[in-house]
């Protein structure tokens, strides 16, 4: 499935030449998807103590694809929602490349959820992997609707970047709409007092605020405006319900 997934990506969006990139983004690849490519020890101390851009953007296309196949089919929205998303972080000629590089080593590679997920957990910091995941959802969602094995399969991937349930619920009910959604966004129950609810608020909006991404891309930084709206939103609700 994997590898169809690459196939339409690459039929639909590579047309830069990447052969300089290729190599070090394949290189890092197989390091993180071979089987005989050692532990995933050897693997850190080989890397360098941050991700680089360009290894970001190739792991982040990594989780990209597990999720758009986990309900087993491959929607052309949520296809275009990660092209316009990469467009929008890095710019036509440098989402083309990493796009390339992606397709021709995931034809050799199957993609590890949990050895890239370490990687990323030790290297990106926590307000970031929020990001990452508030990414996923928006990409399950880009159909309009989230399957139960794409919220499977983003819970996984959750647990390997170290997210905290609370955080992995609370950004799910951004994406989902019912009676406790503002209550599961605040990390609060429905039983929470008043000052409960606001002391939550304050909590979350700092917690979501823009000014926590500010060393990432634009596209990312409109992704925690997103997310700090939804907070409001919740926090609004909440107050309308509850009278004060």
């Amino acid at each position: 499935m994997i590898r169809w997934i690459a196939a339409i990506l690459g039929y639909t969006f590579f047309r830069f030449p990447g052969a300089i990139l290729g190599f070090l983004l394949g290189s890092l690849l197989d390091n993180l998807t071979s089987k005989k490519g050692g532990s995933f020890q050897q693997v850190f101390q080989q890397q360098r103590e941050t991700v680089s851009p360009a290894d970001f953007e190739l792991n982040l296309l990594s989780l990209a694809s597990l999720v758009i196949k986990a309900d087993g089919t491959v929607n052309q929205s949520e296809l275009d929602y990660v092209r316009k998303y990469f467009v929008q972080a890095y710019g036509t000629e440098r989402a083309n490349a990493t796009f390339r590089v992606f397709n021709e080593v995931i034809k050799k590679r199957q993609v590890s959820a949990q050895n890239i997920s370490n990687l990323l957990r030790s290297r990106t910091r926590y307000e970031s992997r929020l990001q990452i995941l508030h990414f996923l959802f928006s990409i399950a969602n880009a159909d309009g609707h989230v399957t139960e094995p794409e919220v499977q399969e983003i819970n996984r991937i959750s647990g390997y970047l170290g997210v905290q349930y609370r955080d992995f619920e609370s950004i799910k009910a951004m994406f989902f709409k019912n009676p406790d959604s503002a209550y599961k966004i605040l990390e609060i129950e429905r039983t929470a007092t008043d000052s409960e609810v606001k002391a939550a608020y304050r909590a979350m909006a700092k917690k979501y605020h823009p000014d926590k991404l500010q060393h990432m891309d634009e596209a990312y930084q409109k992704g925690a405006e997103e997310k700090f709206r939804k907070v409001r939103e919740a926090y609004e609700q909440l107050q309308k319900e509850r009278g004060f």
